[in-house]
């Protein structure tokens, strides 16, 4: 059972370009895991693929790298009392049931379909999911960059749910939410299976937190670095019994993620509520728009379309330049917000100059 999936699987040839290259990426999804919560899977999985990483061997590689990342995210912004232990601990058990669901389904593809099969499907997942929830994201971004109220509103689907009293009900202090555990697993759920299946959760574990429980996206992005923690750890143990873990990528995007990852947590002690959904927006439809341009290819290796070498290489190249749009973009938002707050506030330090002295 094992060694066929094994044999399918390669791992890519490594140069020093491509190693860079990948050390960004590492960086950039740090970055973004810092600051919105999300490990930063839809950044560096895509990242893989876009240099011709298998998708099953990209997803279980990203998921490796993951949970020491998220767990040095959480210590960091636990530190600023962002962190609500409970609510990560509680949505990151029913994560990692979705988990084990998530990694059945990729493997039923992979043997069924070949790899060709598994980058389609995960290629058109994450262009489903992305083009969804970031476009959802944006509206509200729209919506909510103009108000002036220090605390944003909660919705009206989280009030609801928090109403209803279904037992257990459980209070989350940090999260100053009271809800019943019912409403948090399927959250959970769908996080874990999103992440063993694309190595993506956190862009649906931070607004599922935030949309549907009620969390602030402060607490919400910061919280789920705890739920990547979990489900991280559980899903690499299963990959690596597959095979499917590739430590050359593990450790050079993790290199660059820990550098990251720092920046971002700070970043988002600077920056207005609105900026963070703003970040996780941007970089979602780019992403979902270099993954889409790579879909013809794959289907195309499946005789399920006629692409000539012209072709292929030319959309390998566009989804590729798209990729580094992407890194370029989120990192700006991010650093350019992280800068220029902290620009502000030491003027603010400094105080008026002294009047002049007349003589």
């Amino acid at each position: 059972m094992h060694a066929t999936a094994n044999e399918i699987i390669q791992f890519i040839d490594l140069n020093l370009i491509s190693a860079i290259f990948l050390f960004g990426v590492g960086f950039v999804g740090g970055l973004v895991s810092g600051f919105i919560g999300s490990g930063g899977a839809f950044v560096l999985t895509p990242g893989m693929m876009s240099l011709g990483v298998p998708g099953t061997v990209a997803v279980a590689s990203n998921m490796c790298h993951k949970f020491p990342k998220a767990l040095v995210g959480a210590i960091k912004r636990a530190r600023y009392g962002q962190v609500d232990v409970k609510l990560g601990l509680i949505l990151g058990a029913s994560a990692e049931i979705g988990v084990q669901i998530g990694i059945h389904v990729q493997k039923l593809i992979l043997d069924k379909w070949g790899q060709a099969g598994s980058d389609l499907y995960v290629s058109l997942a994450f262009v489903a999911v992305l083009l969804s929830v970031g476009g959802f994201i944006l509206r509200d971004v729209i919506k909510s960059a103009g108000a002036s109220a220090a605390e944003p509103q909660i919705t009206r689907i989280a009030r609801f749910l928090q109403n209803i009293e279904l037992w257990p009900m459980i209070t989350f202090k940090t999260a100053k939410v009271r809800i019943s555990l019912w409403f948090t697993v399927p959250v959970g759920l769908a996080t874990g299976m999103l992440a063993a299946t694309i190595a993506v959760g956190g862009f649906i574990g931070v607004p599922g937190l935030m949309y549907i429980i009620g969390v602030t996206s402060i607490v919400a992005s910061a919280s789920e670095l705890v739920i990547a923690f979990v489900m991280g750890l559980g899903g690499t143990l299963i990959w690596a019994w597959y095979g499917m873990v590739d430590l050359r990528l593990t450790l050079i995007i993790l290199g660059g993620s820990l550098f990251g990852v720092q920046l971002g947590a700070i970043g988002t002690t600077y920056v207005k509520d609105y900026m963070i959904k703003l970040v996780m927006a941007t970089i979602m439809l780019i992403v979902a728009l270099s993954r889409g341009i790579a879909v013809p290819r794959y289907l195309g290796q499946l005789d399920l379309m006629n692409l000539s070498a012209g072709w292929d290489l030319w959309l390998s190249r566009v989804s590729f330049g798209l990729m580094i749009l992407a890194l370029l973009v989120g990192a700006g938002i991010i650093l350019g917000a992280l800068f220029k707050a902290r620009k502000i506030e030491a003027l603010s330090t400094l105080g008026p100059e002294p009047e002049p002295v007349q003589g």
